[in-house]
């Protein structure tokens, strides 16, 4: 079973930076793919990005798209979300998600019912 650990979210203000960091242990040979989704008070979690596990593909949602940045450290087993140019519509909880099957095309990891393990999350709180 993978365990996934969030670290690195916090206040900040409106045009700041912050980068969150998932840790992954136990079976992470298993996982093909990471994510980061976000959930805002009232609403349904949100797809953000996704990373290929063993390769570099990466996946935005287009809000996110130029500002965040996914990547992944296979030796750290983290994956990391550096976020640029934050805005109070970034304001959410932050899972990190990893998902186990292999699909051809990355955008499969795009909805939130398509990761297998999630984390407990890391709330990102931004004020204009």
């Amino acid at each position: 079973q993978v365990q996934l650990v969030e670290s690195g979210g916090g206040l900040v203000q409106a045009g700041d930076s912050l980068r969150l960091s998932c840790v992954a242990s136990a079976r992470t040979f298993s996982i093909y793919a990471m994510g980061w989704v976000r959930q805002a008070p009232g609403k349904e979690r949100e797809f953000v990005a996704a990373i290929v596990w063993s390769g570099r593909d990466t996946y935005y949602e287009d809000s996110v798209k130029g500002r965040f940045t996914i990547s992944r450290d296979i030796a750290m087993n983290t994956v990391y979300l550096r976020m640029n140019s934050l805005k109070p519509e970034d304001t959410a909880v932050y899972y990190c998600a990893a998902a186990l099957s292999s699909r051809f095309s990355i955008t499969y990891y795009s909805l939130a019912n398509r990761y297998d393990y999630w984390g407990r999350g890391t709330q990102v709180t931004v004020s204009s």
